[in-house]
């Protein structure tokens, strides 16, 4: 297992997503990745993409404006 991240800061809905599904395709099942956001829609749709495409949220925080969404590589990666 391994962490990556991703700086989403100052894109809006749905590039944070895409983003994140972009770099998830390139890491393997176990892999994290966290995304830093400004964009407060993250905190609803990572997780809507992680359940569809069969990854898990790890944790979703805010901290001084930004959103910092962790992201486990699921085995459909």
């Amino acid at each position: 297992m391994s962490e990556h991240a991703i700086d989403c800061r100052r894109l809006l809905c749905p590039m944070p997503v895409i983003r994140v599904q972009d770099k998830v395709e390139t890491l393997s099942p176990g892999d994290e990745l966290v995304a830093i956001c400004t964009d407060p829609g993250v905190v609803n749709d990572i997780p809507a993409w992680c359940r569809i495409n069969g990854h898990q949220v790890v944790s979703c925080d805010e901290r001084d404006g930004e959103y910092v969404v962790r992201v486990r590589v699921g085995g459909q990666a």
